[in-house]
């Protein structure tokens, strides 16, 4: 942890270590929220992303090491509180169908604050010349993207339609 962030470098780690507790706390919760899933494709899709969220951590850990950061040690409060609201709406009385759309939304606002969050990251890391980290960060913010449009159309189309 800094005394005080000085410099963008500083707080280009901090958004580090926030993205990295992010995704650690979001690979715990990624199961239990495809055991709710009711769809089929909404199930395989969340399973998809658990994948993908292994994929995330690894390239920050790259990240982390190739900049002799320490990423532990941080928790992302943010992401705390998406998945207590995630768990919260997993525990109501719903039908399959409104628990389905229920859980894209809760995935939708999770994925929009790691879309945030790589996007921010990966300018930091632009701008300061981390060229390596910024294509990394880049991969994954648009891995983020296409899982959000996944999500979306999966529940525009087929979903929202069921849980009427």
């Amino acid at each position: 942890m800094f005394d005080k962030m000085k410099t963008l470098d500083d707080l280009f780690g901090m958004q580090l270590k926030d993205l990295y507790s992010a995704e650690n706390q979001l690979v715990k919760a990624l199961p239990k929220m495809a055991a709710e899933a009711k769809d089929n494709r909404l199930r395989e899709g969340i399973e998809r992303h658990a994948g993908e969220t292994q994929n995330h951590i690894a390239r920050l850990e790259q990240i982390g090491k190739a900049m002799d950061l320490k990423l532990s040690g941080h928790t992302c409060k943010a992401m705390e509180g998406l998945i207590a609201e995630g768990k919260e709406t997993m525990s109501e009385n719903a039908t399959d169908e409104v628990m389905d759309a229920a859980l894209i939304a809760a995935s939708q606002r999770i994925e929009h604050y790691e879309i945030s969050g790589y996007g921010t990251a990966a300018h930091y890391a632009e701008r300061l010349g981390h060229t390596e980290a910024a294509g990394l960060l880049r991969q994954t913010l648009q891995e983020e993207q296409l899982t959000d449009t996944k999500l979306n159309d999966l529940a525009k189309n087929y979903i929202n339609q069921k849980a009427m």
